[in-house]
């Protein structure tokens, strides 16, 4: 394999030993409650695989690259036999490993096998290991709007058995939509206190783990699917886990989870039961709501969006909005008021010509900053040259006074003709000047 030119290096996402511990897994929830054919290892390397996607820039065909040093770090293996045992672990995926999906349609159930990974490929000179995802296993991981589950893949890393990884993926599950609709509302109180203590039939659960055959007694599949793997759960992830087991008759039915999420420093979930903290998250939503509403009507939306400066999709965004109601759009009606709309129509161009390059952007952000390096010129300019800052157009009048101009008797307190005289001038006038009052361009 030849040296990869630089920037094609740059195009491809090769993590960084110390990013391990920051990356997620995003992956829909009808691949988590999927039967995963395939042990421990390559289940563990498809979710490592996983987390170098980027969900909002999909993969170009459908291929991500790591490097083998992460993967050993991942797999904390050290030993001189690392190599041998990573081809093993590539080969034993792409020939057996496969996800067996069950997904609910409108006339029935549609099933599915998919073979995640089906082209790995590297050398015993360079770093750099290309995996391939098949086309089918896509929807699973990318433009996911809904029904998806986020899990650390530092989690992960330190599970070591097949069973404990499917449980903690199934149980993550369970806990990211106790989590979304504690936040978003949406459900009923008692459906969303069943995320956090979710149920699974013995049936389900056998299935689920791929062990319809296996453990025929209670006692050993106790032993196997549900302690050790929860005692690896509660020792090694963010979760601590208990179970209660539900019976029917003289034997266990069913298995009801009860999942609690660790406190660490920078952890805010234990205000999902602060009352107070969600009044006050629920006032400033609202408020949100509202500016992001009135930055929807403003004069200031529109002409970003012809300039290209704002998406529709970035429109929709309630938080950029407001933002930009709040931060960016009293800026420019300082401009406005210093140089004229076509001044901030120029501003607005220029910027739009000096955006490339600017894809994952903080649009709020950018259109702070811009403007107010502007009005900082433009300030500066107004001391240099006095005459320049005579420029600035009077504010807008209000109706009555403009109104002096056009009726010269014209007094406090009017008459119904006058009035009248009053309401035609205004429509005149709104018509003329298309709602920009008398400073127009």
């Amino acid at each position: 394999m030849s040296s990869i030119p630089k920037n094609e290096q740059n195009q491809k996402q090769v993590q960084i030993l110390n990013e391990l511990s920051k990356r997620k897994v995003v992956e829909h929830n009808s691949l988590i409650s999927s039967i995963a054919k395939m042990d421990k290892t390559p289940l563990k390397m498809f979710e490592l695989a996983v987390s170098c996607i980027d969900t909002e820039e999909p993969p170009k065909d459908h291929t991500v690259y790591l490097s083998k040093e992460e993967l050993f770090a991942f797999f904390k293996v050290s030993d001189n036999d690392k190599h041998s045992r990573f081809k093993q672990a590539v080969e034993n995926m792409q020939k057996q490993a496969f996800f067996k999906i069950k997904e609910k349609k409108e006339h029935g159930f549609e099933f599915e096998n998919i073979v995640p990974i089906p082209y790995v490929k590297w050398t015993d000179y360079h770093d750099e290991v290309t995996i391939r995802f098949s086309p089918e296993i896509m929807p699973y991981l990318i433009n996911l709007k809904k029904n998806f589950t986020q899990h650390a893949l530092s989690d992960i890393s330190e599970l070591n058995s097949k069973h404990s990884i499917i449980l903690y993926r199934w149980l993550s599950m369970n806990y990211n939509q106790y989590e979304h609709y504690s936040y978003k509302g949406g459900r009923r109180e008692e459906q969303v206190e069943a995320y956090r203590n979710p149920s699974i039939s013995i049936r389900e659960l056998r299935e689920m783990t791929d062990i319809v055959n296996e453990y025929k007694l209670f006692a050993d599949l106790e032993k196997w699917i549900l302690k050790k793997p929860l005692e690896e759960i509660n020792d090694h992830t963010s979760f601590t886990v208990t179970y209660d087991k539900v019976k029917k008759g003289r034997s266990i039915d069913s298995i009801v989870f009860h999942i609690t999420k660790k406190r660490r420093a920078d952890d805010n979930s234990y205000k999902l039961e602060d009352k107070v903290y969600q009044e006050d998250k629920a006032r400033k939503a609202e408020t949100e709501d509202k500016l992001a509403i009135e930055a929807m009507k403003s004069k200031y939306t529109t002409l970003l969006l012809e300039n290209m400066l704002l998406s529709p999709f970035e429109m929709q965004d309630t938080k950029i909005m407001a933002g930009l109601q709040v931060h960016v759009y009293p800026l420019y009606d300082e401009l406005k008021e210093a140089r004229g709309l076509n001044g901030l129509k120029t501003h607005l161009s220029y910027i739009a010509s000096k955006q490339e390059g600017y894809s994952k952007r903080n649009v709020v952000k950018y259109l702070k900053t811009a403007i107010e390096g502007y009005l900082a010129t433009i300030a500066l300019q107004d001391v240099e040259q006095p005459e320049r800052a005579n420029y600035k157009k009077p504010k807008t009048r209000s109706l009555e006074v403009v109104a002096k101009d056009f009726l010269p008797d014209y007094q406090d307190e009017t008459s119904e003709t006058e009035k009248e005289a009053l309401r035609r001038l205004e429509a005149e006038i709104e018509k003329k000047l298309r709602g920009e009052g008398l400073d127009h361009e």
